[in-house]
């Protein structure tokens, strides 16, 4: 009884803590704004955990990061192809609005063989998405607009070689937030020189 007592306790402080702790949006939300320029280089992402319907699955799927060249253009999706190559994947092939449906299939391990095995169709035969400079929350700051998507992505600076990523697609409420880190060892920039289109 006392063990019970105890754990539902503990269970309401941490609720209490986390209700205390600013959110990851409101933490997005305070970050400061970065110019386009400034994000040229190949990045690593990781996804932040928020409930979205998209948490794990491009992690399970192989997401690397993203790649944004000179002239503000990227590669928006690149994944893992093998122990040393990174692909380029085009997204306007896939349906939005089914991968938000059945989000669940994506983190499972079939999802991740057959995405393996469709990414030579998906491949990118150049950048897919344009760098420039948007208002999201009343903050001019860079973006990334897809091509052939309904989708933008907003960055904010957690630090020179950090930031952080609020996608928002059109028609929907809910944001998916992640975290892109620089690049800077050679050997794995090395990696987009193999870069498959």
């Amino acid at each position: 009884m006392r063990d019970r007592g105890r754990k539902q306790a503990n269970a309401v402080q941490r609720r209490r803590d986390q209700m205390n702790e600013p959110s990851a949006f409101e933490i997005f939300r305070q970050m400061a704004p970065v110019d386009p320029g400034e994000l040229v280089g190949l990045w690593k992402g990781r996804g932040v955990p928020t409930g979205h319907p998209l948490d794990g699955v491009l992690e399970n799927l192989g997401w690397f990061g993203k790649r944004f060249t000179q002239d503000l253009r990227a590669d928006a999706l690149l994944f893992q192809s093998g122990e040393r190559r990174l692909t380029a994947i085009d997204p306007a092939p896939i349906p939005v609005n089914l991968a938000l449906r059945f989000h669940h299939l994506g983190r499972t391990r079939a999802a991740r063989n057959l995405f393996s095995y469709l990414q030579r169709g998906l491949r990118a035969h150049g950048p897919t998405a344009r760098l420039k400079v948007l208002s999201y929350d009343g903050v001019q700051s860079a973006a990334m607009v897809y091509d052939r998507m309904p989708i933008t992505d907003h960055f904010r600076q957690k630090d020179k070689d950090t930031l952080m990523g609020l996608m928002v697609i059109e028609k929907d409420a809910r944001r998916y937030l992640f975290e892109l880190e620089r690049v800077k060892d050679a050997a794995e920039a090395e990696r987009c020189q193999d870069l498959k289109r």
